[in-house]
């Protein structure tokens, strides 16, 4: 979606928080299951590409690292999502910037990587193991690598990152700072900007 900025992370907010029979599951932006969010990752894909928002390689690059975030809302939550399935997924371009948003009602980090590593007692102990060690909540698969993933392309396409669970929230640019916020969201919320 082009044009004016509308708030994007606000809607994504207020998807999450909503009671879950006030949640708007007829939005545009919502993606029921995985096929729905490839669809329409592909469709920003192309839209990015045929407006040249960014070099071919970086448009790439972006939608690999919301492709990451969004297959592990689906992954991680697979039969427990405590109420609604799926995930918020919108973006929006405007003067060769971009904004992408992805959000989940899932369990959120927390919970999840507890099953790999008990030991773990705050969201923000979560969000920095998540992405600095090679850990995953579906153990005992070999997996454990997206977010460090997401974190070193962050760099390489120079865009900013805010990633809530919880009570914590990770941002990541060219450095990564974890602290504890006011909110406390079930499930992620992120919301990727990249400016011109």
């Amino acid at each position: 979606m082009t044009g004016q900025f509308m708030n994007i992370k606000k809607l994504a907010y207020q998807w999450i928080v909503d009671d879950a029979d006030k949640t708007d599951v007829k939005s545009s932006y919502y993606c029921q299951t995985r096929d729905i969010f490839q669809a329409r990752l592909n469709s920003m894909r192309l839209t990015l590409l045929n407006n040249k928002i960014r070099s071919e390689e970086n448009i790439y690059i972006i939608t690999a690292v919301a492709g990451e975030i969004g297959n592990n809302s689906f992954d991680h939550n697979l039969g427990n999502w405590p109420d609604i399935m799926g995930i918020f997924f919108g973006y929006e371009t405007n003067n060769q910037r971009l904004e992408i948003v992805l959000a989940d009602r899932g369990q959120g980090v927390l919970k999840t990587l507890k099953n790999a590593k008990p030991e773990l007692k705050t969201d923000i102990e979560a969000l920095k193991t998540a992405f600095t060690e090679k850990i995953s909540g579906r153990a005992p698969e070999n997996r454990g690598n997206g977010l460090k993933f997401v974190k070193n392309n962050i760099k390489i396409i120079k865009a900013n990152l805010n990633f809530v669970s919880g009570n914590a929230e990770a941002k990541l640019n060219n450095e990564m700072t974890i602290k504890q916020i006011d909110q406390n969201i079930q499930g992620c919320l992120v919301e990727i900007k990249i400016k011109k």
